[in-house]
């Protein structure tokens, strides 16, 4: 009973909504790149490995040129040149995606402490003095009491990823480079055969998809603790591929769906003093994007056999 009322009582703290924001960023910057390739039909797996690069990449960058903003656009330009090498191995040498972007993840993790070696001489995580991108009191809201609490203040990256959110949805609904992707992804020869040039439209989804991955390394390095350390993408760019799924291409539910993943993470970090074991407290948001992915494959597979039964009660 102490368990649920210290849960109630975490849950009535606008801190812990803010919190929640700041937790889901990374994850839902990370979706939308992951939907973009995934529309494409060609499925972002280096998305974990792309995040670390980033992350890295900013962290330096921004130590050595003493600027925020040009670490952030070395993070996004190093989120671009890995989704430049996954496409010529997907594209060019028509390598399995999932294996390339496996090798790609197991890459960055190994290479990105190999550097920071050759850079510092540290191992686990750099104490380079790595400069924050800017968080944002928004005026006027900032007075509301209680949502002024949740909503203002945090980093510039959450809110241009909540912008992101809205962009990508009215690019798939609105745009000609969404009518592509989506029309490529649902038949690459249909596509072919009206004049849309597939590899192309492959391309740029893999490259806009490691854009924003690389903005999400960026918040994490750069926004979320301030510096670098090996492993502390701590597995969202799974996590992405999953709530991306979940999504099944709709931008909206993709916020949502990361949105669920921040929920259980900041309830996971202020429950970490109760008495739930810490394991299964640091578990609990990964265990609930897999209990919610589980339920989505089980309700689009109810929802196939429906129709099926339905066409075959029509014959």
């Amino acid at each position: 009973m102490g368990i649920l009322q210290e849960i109630l009582k975490t849950l009535s703290l606008p801190e812990f909504y803010f919190a929640m924001f700041r937790s889901a960023t990374p994850v839902l910057l990370t979706t939308l790149g992951a939907m973009i390739s995934s529309r494409s039909g060609t499925s972002n797996i280096a998305l974990e490995g792309t995040m670390l690069i980033s992350a890295f990449v900013g962290v330096v960058v921004s130590a050595f040129s003493q600027s925020a903003w040009v670490g952030f656009l070395g993070a996004v330009l190093a989120g671009f040149i890995v989704s430049n090498i996954l496409a010529y191995f997907i594209l060019k040498l028509n390598s399995n995606a999932v294996i390339s972007g496996i090798a790609l993840n197991t890459f960055a993790s190994g290479g990105t402490i190999f550097v920071l070696y050759l850079i510092t001489g540290e191992k686990a995580s750099t104490s380079l003095p790595s400069l924050k991108l800017p968080s944002v009191t928004i005026p006027v809201v900032k007075d509301i009491p209680v949502i002024g609490a949740v909503l203002s203040g945090h980093h510039v990256l959450t809110y241009a990823a909540l912008i992101l959110v809205a962009v990508v949805w009215y690019m798939f609904k609105y745009t000609r480079l969404g009518m592509h992707i989506r029309a490529v992804g649902e038949s690459p020869d249909a596509a072919e055969s009206v004049g849309i040039p597939v590899k192309k439209i492959k391309y740029i989804a893999l490259c806009l998809s490691g854009m924003m991955t690389g903005m999400a390394g960026a918040f994490l390095s750069m926004g979320y603790v301030g510096l670098f350390s090996s492993g502390m993408t701590a597995g969202r760019g799974y996590i992405a591929l999953a709530t991306q799924a979940i999504a099944a291409g709709n931008a909206v539910i993709g916020m949502l769906a990361s949105l669920l993943f921040g929920f259980c993470q900041s309830l996971a970090n202020y429950l970490q003093n109760s008495s739930i074991p810490l394991q299964f407290i640091q578990m609990m948001p990964y265990l609930i994007i897999i209990i919610a992915y589980t339920v989505y494959c089980a309700m689009v597979e109810h929802n196939k056999k429906k129709k099926q039964m339905k066409a075959a009660a029509g014959k």
